[in-house]
């Protein structure tokens, strides 16, 4: 009775501090949206490239079945949107805010910190996106809308902004003017095609040809190669996609012909015999899982003389790292002593059959997830409107140009992820779900847990059918080893798109 009022008590406070930390992903702008400028940019750069006329015929039949016509309208359009999605993310937290002011508790005046550096980002992100919508609206001949723009970027605290705001003000008016320290705050605070533009501008007010010389011919070779990355970060999918949608239609219809026979069918009825009762699922979960995630280890990370909100993208990175591991080795812990009084387990469960058909599972079943989470993400972005935050690691991964701390983020996210939550989430939790549910409903709730446990709204839906494709994938298999090897190559292809992303925009 004691255990029992324990766990009802923690599962509570896990539920709370879920809540709270889904409720905070709300007022986040959704990393997709800033994954899709990133991928603007780039296309950006690539239009830039002027060697249309040359003999690389090839190159320019590939800019201009990827690039088309309109980049640099698209471009506005794109940043508009997402410049209004911030804003909406910024009325929300400041309502929020207002209401934490108001409420006098302790509980209150935690948070408020954390809702002050939370709108201070969104402020600064809605000042970078109005630098670059300027530019887009200059570029376009709109010199007094891209002037309005920029005087949106209010006088505060992001002074370096504010001057920049200032400086493409004065090289764009008319007559043109200069300020002091021109070039390094347009070096420093633009990136890409941006600063490639804003640069030209300068230069041209400054009447400085051999400096705007060189600027055209590295920006020349920079948009040769920005069209081979565009090439890669949408030929691959792409491909992948084609591939996926053929093989999913196949195995649909002979699921058709041939019935219980059928790949499809392997299994798909067959339930684990499960020793434990609901009430070990959810103590593995809530202490194993959750409360390890967000209050153990946070705390012991604490103690130790590493941070994430460190300067060093290496300190950065191996803090994730670190994390990690002491969230999968906590969960695996009180998993094993949960379930120890079971052992030995039945047959079926946590196999790992190196000689068995895992490699055609694991990819086959990579192919098939391409075009379905493409689809639901697409859904998902109509539903949230570019809000509904994102997982942190991405967002670092993005931005990251640190060679080692880029190798650690992969092993972290490619390697030691899928392990681990294939692990918990295939190889504990949906085998325990089939004595209660058919297999079926198993894999989707298990997968929605899944999706949960990775704290974003505006990511669940993707992670779900994500989810849903790795549970058919083990049920079918009845090898950790294919979901093991869908879900790495799923995080590595993010990772190098990410990669890719992430250096066209330095």
């Amino acid at each position: 009775m004691t255990k029992r009022f324990f766990l009802t008590g923690i599962t509570l406070l896990s539920l709370v501090l879920l809540g709270l930390s889904l409720f905070a992903s709300w007022q986040k702008p959704q990393f997709q949206s800033i994954l899709e400028l990133y991928q603007t940019n780039i296309v950006l750069q690539a239009q830039s490239w002027e060697g249309h006329n040359s003999n690389n015929q090839q190159l320019s039949e590939i800019l201009q079945a990827i690039v088309g016509d309109g980049a640099i309208q698209n471009a506005n359009k794109q940043y508009e949107e997402t410049r209004n999605s911030v804003q909406r993310s910024i009325d929300k937290a400041e309502i929020e805010k207002t209401k934490i002011l108001s409420d006098k508790t302790s509980v209150a005046k935690s948070v408020q910190e954390t809702s002050k550096t939370r709108l201070q980002e969104l402020f600064r992100l809605r000042d970078e996106l109005d630098l670059q919508l300027g530019i887009l609206q200059a570029k376009q001949g709109n010199i007094e809308t891209a002037i309005r723009t920029w005087n949106q970027i209010q006088p505060s605290e992001r002074t370096e902004l504010t001057k920049t705001a200032q400086v493409l003000i004065v090289i764009w008016n008319t007559p043109p003017r200069l300020l002091p320290n021109a070039q390094p705050l347009i070096q420093k605070n633009l990136a890409g095609w941006f600063r490639y533009t804003a640069l030209t501008q300068l230069y041209e007010v400054q009447q400085r040809l051999d400096a705007l010389t060189d600027l055209q011919a590295t920006q020349e070779e920079i948009a040769k190669e920005a069209i081979f990355k565009l090439a890669i970060i949408t030929i691959v999918p792409g491909s992948t996609s084609f591939i996926g949608i053929i093989l999913l239609m196949a195995l649909i219809i002979q699921r058709l012909i041939k019935g219980r026979e059928s790949i499809l069918a392997q299994h798909a009825q067959t339930v684990w015999l499960t020793p434990w009762n609901l009430e070990i699922v959810l103590q593995v979960f809530i202490v194993g899982f959750f409360l390890m995630g967000q209050v153990f280890v946070p705390t012991i990370l604490q103690l130790l003389p590493i941070s994430t909100y460190s300067e060093n993208l290496q300190i950065q990175a191996f803090s994730v790292l670190i994390s990690y591991i002491l969230v999968s080795f906590g969960a695996l812990l009180v998993l094993y002593i949960s379930i120890k009084r079971y052992l030995p387990l039945p047959e079926g469960w946590f196999k790992f059959r190196l000689f068995d058909n895992w490699l055609l599972w694991g990819i086959g079943g990579y192919c098939a997830a391409v075009p379905i989470v493409i689809i639901v993400s697409l859904i998902n972005q109509i539903l949230w409107k570019g809000e509904g935050g994102s997982n942190p690691l991405l967002q670092m991964a993005l931005e990251n140009r640190d060679g080692v701390a880029l190798g650690i983020f992969f092993l972290t996210a490619a390697i030691a992820a899928p392990l681990f939550e294939e692990f918990l989430f295939r190889g504990f939790l949906l085998p325990s779900l089939t004595p209660h549910l058919p297999v079926s409903w198993a894999i989707v709730v298990s997968s929605f847990i899944f999706a949960i446990a990775h704290l974003s709204l505006s990511e669940m839906l993707p992670l779900t059918a994500l989810g849903i494709v790795l549970g058919v994938v083990y049920t079918r298999s009845r090898n950790l080893l294919a979901p093991m090897l869908l879900h790495g190559l799923w995080n590595s292809g993010t990772l190098v798109s990410l990669f890719i992303l992430g250096s066209s925009n330095n």
